[in-house]
C-alpha cells in the first residue's frame, strides 16, 4: 500500500508489521506521534500488544529489559534528553544481549533547552553498545525498523533507529507499507534463546568478578572483561549481517542494496561529501549544481554508523581526491565524531584523500542550500587550504 505520511507514522507502520508484543511509551518532543501511533494501533486492536505508559524514559527502557528478557519482541522511542536519561539502561540492555528496538528521533540536547534537530543526542550514546543505523527519507524508516528487529534477533544485540526529527518525523512523504505476508516471510518470529519463566527462577546479570569462574553447573564462565570482548566482536561480525539481511529484504521487496553507504554520483567523482540522515539528500542539489559547473562530485550518507563500516568507507572513499564531512554533531574539545571515524577509516589505506570537517545545523540552525555549495565548493577546488580544524557553516558570530 501506498501512502503519504509523516516519518513518525512511518515508524509505527514498520513496528506494527513486525507484530512487536511489548510497547514501553514515554512522550518527548518530537518523537511523541510515533508512540500516540502505536496507541492508536494497540486500542483499535491492529496490534495485540501490551502498550505500557511510563512516568520516564529511564522507565521505558527498564520495560523494555524486562519485556525481553521473558521473551518479548520490544520496542520504545525517544529524543535528545530523553535518550540521555535512558544511559544506564542502554549500557544495560547491551550488556545483557536483549535485541530491543528504539527509534531515536534525532534533536538537539540541552543546556540551553531546544527541540530542534541535529544529532548530538545518538552521537553521545554511541559507545553503549548498541547498534546505529540512520534513515534520510520516510522509506527507509519503515524498512530500517524491520531490519533493526531482524538484526537485533541475529545477533543478540541492541539496534537503535535514528531519523531526523521535524525533518522527517512530521513532514509528509509517500512510502510504500509492506503486506504482512510479505514481511512474514522477511521477519521471522522471535526465538530467544533463554527467556525468564516462572517455573524456572533464576538469577541473570548479577555482579560478576574481574575472572573467569565457575557458574552453578561447574563450568567456567566469562568474567566481565570477557563479556564485554564478546560484545565489541559480535557487533563487528553484525556487519556481515546488515549485508544478508539487507539482501534478503531486497530479494522479496525490491529495495536496499546499500546496507553500509549510500552513494549518489560517485562513480566517477573525485571528491565526495560524506553525512548521516537526511542532509545526504540535501547535498545531493549542491553535486548536481557543482557537476553542472564540471568539479567531479558525488556524496555518500553513511547509514550504518555502529559497528562502523571501516572496510566499506576504505573502499568507498580510498583513491579519490577529497573527502568532506558534514555532520550535525560535535565531539567537544576534539572534532566532528564521524570525522574522527572516517580518519581513522582511511588511516592504512594506500591512498589517502584530503579530509575535510565541517560542522553544521546544530540546535535546528538552518542549514541552506548556497552554503553548503560555497563549503563543498571551497573543498573540491582548494583542498589544500583547509587543515583539520573543523570550520562551521552558519555560525553567526
Amino acid at each position: 500500500m501506498h501512502i503519504i505520511e509523516s516519518g513518525n507514522v512511518a515508524a509505527a507502520s514498520g513496528v506494527k508489521l513486525a507484530k512487536v508484543q511489548v510497547v514501553a511509551a514515554y512522550p518527548i518532543t518530537p518523537q511523541t506521534p510515533l508512540t500516540e501511533k502505536l496507541s492508536e494501533f494497540v486500542d483499535g486492536g491492529e496490534m495485540d500488544a501490551q502498550y505500557i505508559p511510563v512516568e520516564s524514559e529511564h522507565s521505558a527502557m527498564a520495560v523494555c529489559i524486562a519485556a525481553s528478557s521473558t521473551g518479548s519482541r520490544t520496542f520504545t522511542a525517544t529524543s535528545a534528553n530523553g535518550l540521555l536519561y535512558m544511559n544506564e539502561q542502554l549500557h544495560w540492555a547491551a550488556g545483557a544481549r536483549l535485541p530491543i528496538v528504539m527509534c531515536v528521533v534525532n534533536r538537539g540536547i540541552g543546556a540551553p533547552w531546544t527541540v530542534w534537530n541535529d544529532h548530538q543526542d545518538a552521537i553521545s550514546q554511541r559507545d553503549t553498545g548498541w547498534i546505529q543505523i540512520y534513515c534520510c527519507d520516510h522509506q527507509q524508516i519503515i524498512d530500517t525498523v524491520l531490519h533493526a528487529f531482524y538484526l537485533a534477533e541475529t545477533v543478540n544485540v541492541p539496534v537503535m533507529v535514528c531519523y531526523d526529527g521535524y525533518i522527517l518525523s512530521h513532514t509528509y512523504m509517500p512510502f510504500d507499507i509492506p503486506e504482512q505476508k510479505d514481511v512474514d516471510r522477511f521477519l521471522p518470529p522471535f526465538t530467544p534463546a533463554y527467556a525468564l519463566c516462572p517455573e524456572k527462577p533464576a538469577n541473570l546479570n548479577t555482579v560478576t568478578l574481574p575472572d573467569i569462574r565457575p557458574d552453578i553447573r561447574g563450568d567456567m564462565a566469562p568474567g566481565y572483561m570477557e563479556i564485554r570482548h564478546n560484545l565489541h566482536m559480535d557487533m563487528r561480525a553484525a556487519i556481515d549481517v546488515v549485508a544478508d539481511i539487507d539482501q534478503k529484504f531486497k530479494d522479496i521487496f525490491g529495495r536496499g542494496g546499500h546496507p553500509f553507504i549510500e552513494p549518489y554520483r560517485c562513480e566517477d567523482a573525485d571528491f565526495v561529501a560524506i553525512c548521516l540522515g537526511s542532509l545526504s539528500y540535501h547535498l545531493r542539489d549542491v553535486v548536481d549544481i557543482l557537476r553542472e559547473e564540471g568539479i567531479p562530485v558525488g556524496v555518500m550518507g553513511l547509514r550504518l554508523y555502529r559497528p562502523f563500516p571501516n572496510q566499506a568507507v576504505r573502499d568507498a572513499l580510498s583513491g579519490r581526491k577529497g573527502v568532506v564531512v558534514f555532520e550535525k554533531a560535535l565531539s567537544y574539545g576534539n572534532q566532528g565524531a564521524l570525522y574522527a571515524d572516517i580518519k581513522s577509516a582511511l588511516y592504512t589505506a594506500d591512498n589517502r584523500p584530503t579530509i575535510h570537517n565541517y560542522i553544521l545545523g546544530l540546535g535546528g540552525r538552518e542549514i541552506k542550500t548556497h552554503h553548503l555549495e560555497k563549503a563543498l565548493r571551497a573543498s573540491c577546488t582548494k583542498p589544500d587550504t583547509i587543515g583539520d580544524t573543523p570550520e562551521w557553516i552558519g555560525l553567526k558570530m
